[in-house]
């Protein structure tokens, strides 16, 4: 089996909270807690859950924004040396982003060329020509014409910026792009045109995905595969189809059930997600999400349920799995 991509172990993520300067914290946040899962190359996992689930928190680790807690990354099967400069240098020019809003991530005052060819006067040694040519034919990669080189972004759409700063992901070819709610901030019609384009890209090119995302619609037609947190957890993970059509986890059915209440064969009604995610401050002991779950039994609110492999690539933090939820 070919080196993953990228593969998380253990990664966890907590800070201090409360207080001010001089003054000492008045407690933690756990922010992401052991969570681990590995990118395949040109495969995109979908990495979904509500506000506060740790995606984002997740996601700034794996772009090197901010160091973990404890845990390991590893990007090409080695590990990432934080206190290695051009080891981490090289990590970042490899694994690019692209953010929800294409007119906040974009520089009002740079033009197109500007922007696409950053990434390039930082991270090569490319010559002014060289990195024209280079912008120019990746703007015809994202279905641009070459000459909006000279524009401004706010001359262009809200799905036309969106390619521009695919381009830039692109331009250093990085082999794994974060997609940070890439789609959520496009009207409808647009938001199909971009994940298309995602797709072709994908298929010509074999760059990886990490998906972060909350509308479950979009993960699932997007994804190959689909990793549901919960309060700084990994709850559930697995292929996509398997994952929307018969979730494990009772979060993942209550958020399929608030998302997608029709979905097609569906069979037995399933119940939304209830009451309030607790506080990452003082989580639940266990499992987190016992005191939401129909579920729960004694055990849920003592032990912490582990990652356990279900068959067929899925897997499930859950005292329940093997039992019909």
């Amino acid at each position: 089996m070919a080196e993953p991509i990228l593969r998380v172990r253990e990664l966890t993520k907590h800070f201090a909270a409360g207080g001010g300067w001089l003054e000492r914290a008045a407690g933690v946040v756990q922010a992401v807690d052991r969570v681990s899962f590995a990118v395949a190359r040109g495969e995109t996992l979908g990495v979904v859950g509500e506000s506060g689930c740790g995606k984002t928190t997740l996601s700034r680790m794996i772009l090197a924004a901010i160091e973990p807690t404890s845990g390991a990354i590893e990007h090409e099967g080695r590990p990432l040396a934080w206190n290695d400069r051009r080891a981490l240098q090289a990590y970042r020019r490899q694994v690019q982003v692209v953010f929800q809003d294409p007119f906040s991530s974009l520089s009002p005052r740079m033009r197109v060329e500007e922007i696409v060819a950053e990434p390039l006067i930082a991270n090569t040694t490319l010559g002014g020509r060289e990195r024209r040519e280079r912008v120019g034919d990746l703007l015809t990669m994202v279905g641009l014409d070459p000459a909006v080189a000279r524009r401004f972004p706010h001359e262009f759409s809200g799905g036309q910026r969106q390619r521009i700063a695919i381009a830039r992901a692109l331009s250093t070819d990085s082999r794994l792009i974060v997609l940070d709610e890439p789609v959520s901030a496009l009207d409808a019609s647009i938001r199909a045109h971009v994940i298309n384009l995602l797709r072709d890209l994908q298929e010509r090119i074999g760059v990886a995905y990490l998906f972060i995302g909350h509308d479950l619609a979009v993960v699932s037609n997007i994804a190959d595969r689909t990793a549901v947190m919960y309060l700084g957890r990994l709850v559930e993970i697995g292929p996509s189809e398997e994952v929307a059509r018969a979730p494990l986890h009772p979060y993942t059915k209550a958020l399929f059930a608030a998302a997608l209440p029709a979905m097609p064969g569906g069979g037995a009604r399933r119940e939304a997600v209830v009451g309030e995610v607790p506080s990452a401050l003082d989580p639940p002991a266990g499992c987190h999400y016992h005191p939401r779950c129909p579920f729960a039994m004694p055990v849920c609110r003592q032990v912490r349920p582990e990652l356990t492999e279900q068959g067929g690539g899925r897997g499930v933090a859950c005292h329940l799995f093997g039992q019909a939820v």
